[in-house]
């Protein structure tokens, strides 16, 4: 008995272990548990780590589109953000700031240059300025269709290949893949959702056009005194047309076959009316040399640098000097265009004619055209005057005798006096003709300042009458010594009334000029 129950304790005893086995595979059954639903959220987690990830490097790759808005050639870039808005940039003046929609998505618009070809239309016909208006938010509205699908794409695409690199599994790249599309997808759509077409009457500047609103005024009253002008330029055209004949016909002075016509313009200041103004004076009056004293743009900036490609147009040599309001991305624009020729402290002999230049020695691109935007400070004031004497120096150390001396500001004409007949300048949008003091001895220097030829650029609309647009025409005989001048102002913005009035040199060594006979005005 005591051998079998000592038999049995024994395989008690060798079943005890087993048994207490038996726990302890459960107790591992749970832990495996545990790590396969720690595994899973981990891989979860990752998946969501690497689709965020992809969207947002896939944004920043491919969020980006070019456009035609207008005459403007635009881009549009899409990037993530905290809260929706819209940024317009406007290299260099600043930015408009729109609360624009909802959504983690930043919508920026950075209007670039101008397309020369659809500004000229737009200025050949003023009926395609309305167009243009209509067209613009179709434009956009294209624009932004386009960036939306290339977003959703390249996020999508994007995160595929970052989920294959990390994972190495074509399940995963695709559940990330899914994701991407629809965080990409929501973000877009909760923007186009919630657009707030209101928020452009209400936005917040920055930089150089946060003076904007005090100083431009209510830019629909503009935009529509503008179309209005817009709509009467082929009669401004006509009239010009018809003053020549006019001009034509008066006994007062007729030019000799040996004739130089120079047409003096300045002050240009981005206004597109000017150059069909200028092409029409041009052809009906039979230029030879068109003359330009500066500030043909506003700030100088690269979109306005394609302003400048109307002088191609004119096939007559344009000799230009830059203004305060130029940068010498201007210049360097100016001198791209094959009929042009830009003076610096240099002199060109066209036409027969020997011409002196130099530009003006400030920058100062600021909301206000007027010769008081300059900030006339004594340093300035050193520096006009500066530039006057270095002018005055290349001058007399010219091996041909100077016909026309060029400055931009009439400050700077004091010490050309004696140097040569005639010195012409712009800046202050006032024409006005006078003569430099002169020494014993020398020779009479006339100055002559013309005003502004772009009606001081569409800022003329701020006044209660429009500034007028203003040139002239030169005549120079066989000997390069003014005979007479014509004065044309055409009505400002708004205004379709052409007047002209002419001036004969009785003496032209002394450069003094006889009364005035103006043609009726128009």
């Amino acid at each position: 008995m005591d051998g079998q129950e000592n038999e049995q304790h024994g395989r008690r005893g060798e079943d005890a272990p087993a048994a207490g086995r038996a726990p302890r595979l459960r107790r591992g059954g749970t832990d495996r548990g545990g790590r396969r639903v720690l595994r899973a959220t981990g891989l979860t987690l990752a998946v969501l780590v690497v689709t965020l990830v992809g969207v947002v490097l896939g944004v920043l790759a491919g969020g980006r589109v070019s456009t035609d808005i207008g005459p403007f050639q635009a881009d549009l870039t899409v990037a993530p953000a905290v809260s929706g808005s819209t940024t317009v940039d406007v290299p260099p003046l600043g930015a408009l700031l729109l609360d624009s929609h909802d959504g983690p998505t930043h919508l920026t618009v950075e209007l670039g240059a101008l397309d020369q070809s659809r500004t000229e239309a737009l200025i050949d016909d003023p009926a395609s300025i309305n167009r243009a208006s209509q067209s613009a938010v179709e434009d956009v509205r294209e624009g932004v269709l386009r960036l939306g699908l290339r977003t959703l794409a390249s996020a999508v695409l994007v995160t595929l290949l970052l989920a294959l690199l990390v994972f190495r599994d074509a399940r995963r790249a695709a559940w990330a893949g899914g994701l991407a599309l629809v965080i990409t997808a929501g973000s877009l759509g909760t923007a186009a959702a919630t657009v707030r077409p209101q928020a452009i009457e209400e936005p917040r500047y920055e930089g150089l056009l946060v003076n904007a609103p005090a100083i431009v005024g209510d830019a629909r009253r503009i935009a529509n005194d503008y179309t209005r002008y817009a709509e009467q330029l082929q009669r401004i055209v006509g009239n010009v047309s018809q003053l020549y004949t006019t001009v034509s016909s008066l006994p007062v002075y007729e030019p000799a076959p040996g004739t130089t016509r120079v047409l003096h313009v300045s002050d240009m200041h981005l206004n597109p009316t000017g150059w069909q103004l200028i092409r029409t004076i041009v052809e009906q009056f039979g230029i030879d040399v068109v003359i330009d004293t500066g500030d043909i743009t506003d700030w100088g900036s690269e979109p306005e640098a394609s302003y400048v490609g109307s002088i191609g147009l004119l096939k007559k040599p344009y000799v230009y000097i830059r203004g305060n309001h130029d940068s010498g991305r201007t210049a360097a624009a100016v001198a791209r265009q094959p009929n042009a020729i830009v003076l610096n402290n240099t002199t060109t002999t066209v036409a027969g004619l020997t011409i002196a230049g130099i530009g003006d020695p400030r920058f100062t691109p600021d909301k206000n055209t007027s010769p008081a935007g300059s900030g006339l400070t004594k340093q300035v004031a050193d520096q006009v005057i500066g530039v006057g004497d270095q002018l005055a120096a290349t001058v007399r150390s010219s091996p041909r005798p100077v016909n026309i001396a060029l400055v931009h500001d009439p400050a700077s004409a004091g010490p050309l006096s004696g140097t040569c007949p005639l010195v012409l300048a712009g800046h202050t949008h006032n024409r006005q003709v006078s003569k430099l003091p002169e020494a014993p001895g020398q020779t009479p220097t006339q100055l002559m300042v013309q005003g502004s030829t772009g009606g001081a650029g569409l800022r003329g609309l701020e006044g209660e009458k429009p500034t007028p647009l203003s040139m002239s025409v030169l005549y120079f005989d066989e000997n390069k010594l003014l005979q007479a001048y014509d004065d044309i102002t055409v009505g400002g913005t708004g205004q379709a009334q052409v007047n002209l009035e002419r001036h004969v040199v009785e003496n032209p060594k002394a450069g003094v000029p006889a009364p005035v006979t103006p043609t009726p005005t128009r």
